[in-house]
C-alpha cells in the first residue's frame, strides 16, 4: 500500500491505535503532541478497550466503529483488537486513503524481550507492516508510584525525532519495506540518556498461577498492557467468586520469576536508562544451531519411523 500525500508534499498522515484502548493515557497524549505540532493529519482507529491480546483478529461477526472526539484528530472507537484497529483503519474503507505511518501506543508498561509476542501494542504496528504499510509500536516503561500520566507527554515528545526521520526517508523512498520499528521509553523519561539501536532479547517475567477462593484474598495486581505485574498499585482487579457458581474453580495469575537479558538487548539498555528503538520482523526465525541439528535429526527420524511401521 501506498499513500502519495508524502511524496507529493502534502502533509504526511499519521494514524494511531494502541492496546490500552481509546481512552487511554498514552494514545491521547501521543495524538495531542502530534497535532500540536501542525505537521500532521492525524487520524485514530482504536480499540473501545483491550489489553494484551497478542495479534489476536476478529474473524466470525462484524465489528463495529463509533466516532468520537479527540481534539485535532478524526477518531474511531472500534470493537475489535489492536490488530483489528490497525487493518481497518488502513484499508480506505473507514478512512478514504492509506496513512503514511501507522503509530501504535503509547502503551503503558514496556514490550522487550519474549513479552513482545504478547503485545497487543506491537501487534497493531505488525499488522501494518504486514499490510505495506510503515508503522512504529511505542511503549512507556511505567513504575508504580513514580511514573505520572504526564511522563506520556514526554515519552510522545521523545519519539518526535524519530517519527520525523522515519517520515522523511519515506518521502526519499529510502526506508527500508522489510522491518517495522518497535520503542521503549525508559521509566525516567525526563533524564532518558538518548536513543539507542537494540535488538529483541530475551527477557521474560515467568507467571505462574494459584487458586483463589472467597475466603482469601481475591485482589490481584494490577496487570498493565504487557505481562509486567503492578503489584504496587492502589488499583486494584476484583474476583468477584459470589458471581460464579460453587462449581466454579477460580485462578489468577502470579509472578514466579524474571528471566535476565543479555547485553546489548532492548530490555537491558531501556533498564540502562535508554530510549531503545528495535527493528522488527513478523519471521519467527529458529537460532542457526536449532535449524542444523534438526537438517540432521529429521531424515534419521522419518527413517526410524519408517522402519517401525514396518
Amino acid at each position: 500500500m501506498e499513500n502519495n500525500s508524502i511524496i507529493s508534499g502534502d502533509k504526511p498522515t499519521v494514524m494511531v491505535t494502541n492496546d490500552d484502548g481509546i481512552e487511554g493515557p498514552g494514545l491521547l497524549a501521543l495524538v495531542q503532541v502530534l497535532v500540536s505540532t501542525r505537521r500532521y493529519n492525524v487520524l485514530v482507529c482504536a480499540p473501545e478497550s483491550y489489553s494484551a491480546v497478542s495479534h489476536c483478529i476478529t474473524w466470525r461477526h462484524p465489528i463495529a466503529a463509533k466516532q468520537v472526539h479527540i481534539d485535532g484528530a478524526t477518531a474511531y472507537a472500534v470493537s475489535g483488537s489492536p490488530a483489528d484497529c490497525a487493518s481497518l483503519g488502513i484499508s480506505k474503507t473507514l478512512f478514504p486513503s492509506v496513512p503514511d505511518l501507522v503509530i501504535s501506543g503509547i502503551n503503558m508498561g514496556s514490550n522487550c524481550g519474549y513479552h513482545i509476542v504478547y503485545s497487543g501494542t506491537v501487534a497493531g504496528a505488525r499488522e501494518a507492516f504486514l499490510n505495506g504499510v510503515p508503522a512504529i509500536s511505542v511503549s512507556y516503561d511505567w513504575v508504580g508510584a513514580k511514573s505520572s500520566i504526564n511522563d506520556f507527554t514526554l515519552a510522545a515528545e521523545a519519539c518526535l525525532p524519530i517519527i520525523n526521520g522515519v517520515l522523511a526517508e519515506l518521502r526519499n523512498k529510502t526506508y527500508p519495506q522489510n522491518c517495522f520499528l518497535n520503542i521503549d521509553l525508559p521509566a525516567n523519561i525526563a533524564n532518558h540518556k538518548g536513543y539507542k539501536l537494540t535488538k529483541q532479547g530475551k527477557s521474560l517475567i515467568k507467571m505462574g498461577w494459584r487458586q483463589v477462593t472467597s475466603e482469601s484474598d481475591k485482589a490481584a495486581g494490577k496487570m498493565l498492557s504487557t505481562m509486567v505485574m503492578e503489584t504496587d498499585s492502589t488499583a486494584s482487579t476484583e474476583i468477584n467468586a459470589s458471581a460464579t457458581s460453587a462449581e466454579h474453580l477460580l485462578f489468577t495469575r502470579e509472578i514466579r520469576s524474571g528471566q535476565v537479558d543479555e547485553d546489548d538487548s532492548d530490555h537491558r539498555s531501556l533498564q540502562e536508562g535508554y530510549i531503545t528503538v528495535t527493528p522488527l520482523g513478523a519471521l519467527s526465525n529458529v537460532e542457526i544451531d536449532c535449524h542444523a541439528y534438526l537438517k540432521e535429526w529429521l531424515p534419521n527420524a522419518a527413517e526410524r519411523l519408517s522402519a517401525s511401521a514396518l
